[in-house]
């Protein structure tokens, strides 16, 4: 029998890690780390450096290769086959590293449950229980950065994609939206009037930076910025809280 846990590690920072996150890291057999090329390495650095800071017991840490999404326009189509080539990958090590069962782990970077594909790919696992192990998100990270609330008074907030957000303009009914996975700054694709941003890359990282305001004066500086951060690490990670102010 093989238990799979995916563990929220926040973004990258050790005291992200709850005290059930270090006691599954310790209690289990195998620990899978991922590689995401040179250009990333800063990635796998940061799990082998929460590894090495937290592991009290002798686990066994075994690193793979991630495949490449392909760049094509049926976008789901090319996240489902890079999924089914993820779980082969893990089951491939399963194999080899579990063959009598055991407990795996996989470091997830925030929360599996948000925004992360961890859960579905390992729903694709014949035999495994799976377990999940909360973590901090960057939602969270991005909110304590600034010291603000996550919502208005009594209102509600969206969470949705750059990809979403670029395509379909601003969520009907939201006036606070959360913005991930934008590679590509939608929100200069968005009526800049009236808006606030809180943005933040590398949160709770010794690199973290963070700007906010209004969007028609600083959303040109965090597009600057940004491009500049992912030149200078090779990657970057970043979020931000769009609000429409009142009044």
């Amino acid at each position: 029998m093989i238990t799979l846990n995916l563990i929220g590690i926040g973004t990258g920072n050790p005291d992200h890690l709850t005290f059930g996150a270090v006691k599954a890291m310790n209690a289990a057999d195998l620990i899978l780390l991922p590689r995401k090329g040179e250009e990333k390495s800063d990635l796998i650095d940061l799990r082998r450096g929460i590894c090495a800071q937290l592991l009290t017991e002798p686990v066994r840490i075994v690193e793979y290769d991630v495949p490449r999404r392909a760049e094509r326009q049926d976008y789901v189509g090319a996240v489902l086959d890079w999924h089914d080539a993820i779980a082969a990958l893990w089951m491939e090590q399963i194999v080899r590293h579990l063959p009598d069962g055991g407990t795996l782990a996989l470091l997830v970077w925030g929360d599996p449950s948000l925004y992360d594909s961890s859960l579905r790919i390992a729903g694709r696992l014949p035999g495994v229980t799976v377990r999940v192990i909360p973590g901090i998100t960057s939602v969270q990270a991005l909110t304590a950065a600034h010291a603000i609330c996550l919502n208005d008074l009594a209102e509600p907030v969206l969470i949705t994609t750059g990809r979403r957000l670029r395509e379909q303009g601003w969520p009907e009914g939201a006036d606070s939206i959360v913005v991930m996975l934008d590679g590509r700054c939608a929100f200069q694709t968005v009526p800049a009037e009236g808006v606030d941003i809180w943005w933040g890359a590398y949160l709770a990282m010794p690199q973290e930076a963070i700007m906010c305001g209004p969007l028609g004066v600083v959303g040109g500086d965090i597009v600057r910025r940004r491009a500049a951060l992912r030149k200078e690490h090779g990657w970057i990670m970043d979020i931000y809280l769009l609000r429409r102010r009142r009044g």
